[in-house]
């Protein structure tokens, strides 16, 4: 797994990141969602790598093994501004000043706060399977309360949801070594036995419905938009269309670059279903807009 890849911790900004990089080239970042680890990319970043890119794949703050920093009363420390702050620092630190990014799930949001914080960095963004929170969040009802429920129950205080994951987190998370390849799976699967990790993980989600929408609304009133090339993908076996139907127009009000995307078949996990349609399509995004 990540063969030829370097594997270290790098200091991001208040948060230390297990960082596995490699290649040469122009660089990506790659961002996982939950409750994955960057071992979800094992498959992806050989590819890009024999592309003629550089890859970085973190641990998110919280998830894997890098840092889980305490946090406060509103969530902050797990904030998606807090964890695109980390992963800017550490591109600096390996040297990288403008790199495109991909995101996906919990790891899209983190990457969408990369490109409205921190223009001049990003070349281009891409985005696996979601929306922007704060969008989700706005346009939520019934329907995405019922199948997306679990951003509610990971998300509240008065019962927390720690409790009954760690009661056995084979069975709440349910990965599998089929899915995921054996060695990528042992990494997940230490990641979720982990009550610390967990933990954090949910404070992702508390954060979710409170500080980083916040951020989002902040963002709209004031007219801030993903200002570099934006490319949006999501999965025909998970529920985007159905909960959106036109997944780009949600995003048009998002994003003054150019706009483009589509369905991939694949899994919510595109990275480990998908690998070679993703890397395909990254490959002629970058290309169409020149991203470097």
């Amino acid at each position: 797994m990540f063969d030829g890849f370097e594997l270290g911790r790098y200091e991001g900004e208040g948060a230390h990141l297990r960082v596995r990089h490699g290649g040469s080239g122009p660089p990506v970042l790659l961002l996982h969602g939950h409750p994955r680890t960057h071992a979800t990319w094992h498959r992806v970043a050989p590819l890009l790598v024999a592309a003629g890119r550089t890859v970085v794949c973190p641990d998110l703050r919280g998830y894997g093994a890098s840092d889980k920093p305490p946090t406060d009363e509103r969530h902050r420390p797990y904030a998606k501004r807090a964890m695109a702050a980390d992963c800017l620092a550490v591109m600096r630190r390996l040297g990288h000043r403008r790199f495109a990014v991909v995101g996906h799930d919990r790891g899209a949001y983190v990457a969408t706060r990369l490109a409205l914080d921190h223009p001049e960095a990003v070349s281009a963004l891409s985005v696996l399977d979601a929306v922007p929170l704060g969008e989700a969040l706005r346009r939520c009802d019934a329907g995405f309360a019922a199948r997306w429920w679990h951003w509610f129950f990971l998300g509240q205080t008065d019962k927390p949801a720690e409790r009954v994951i760690d009661a056995d987190p084979d069975a709440w998370y349910k990965g599998t070594a089929e899915q995921m390849g054996a060695e990528a799976y042992e990494d997940y699967r230490r990641a979720v036995h982990d009550p610390a990790t967990v933990h954090a993980m949910c404070e992702d989600y508390r954060a979710g419905l409170g500080v980083d929408r916040e951020h989002d609304d902040a963002d709209r009133r004031a007219g801030r938009r993903v200002r570099c090339p934006t490319q949006v993908l999501w999965a025909t076996g998970d529920d985007m269309a159905d909960l959106y139907g036109d997944v780009l127009g949600v995003w048009r009000d998002w994003v003054d670059g150019p706009l483009t995307g589509g369905p991939l078949v694949s899994g919510h996990h595109i990275a480990e279903d998908a690998p070679g349609p993703l890397v395909t399509a990254l490959r002629e995004f970058w290309g169409t807009v020149g991203a470097a």
